[in-house]
């Protein structure tokens, strides 16, 4: 079973905040609560949380691909 919390650290002020991941659905744009940056995945990751959090997304954890 997948964890499904993840702590995201925002790449432009660093504010980290625990984030509840979606299982139905890729997050592609997260938008910083402090700083209000729009993050967007790095090259080659599939989602937000794959870049920035503390945990990757429940598809990546599950083995399959992101968004597939």
């Amino acid at each position: 079973m997948a964890e499904l919390q993840s702590t995201l650290t925002c790449p432009n002020c660093s504010h980290v905040k625990l984030e509840t991941m979606p299982t139905d659905a890729c997050q592609f744009f997260y938008e910083c609560a402090s700083c209000k940056t729009v993050l967007r995945p790095k090259a080659g990751d599939c989602c937000v949380y794959c870049s920035y959090g503390t945990v990757p997304c429940p598809p990546i954890q599950d083995g399959d691909s992101c968004c597939a």
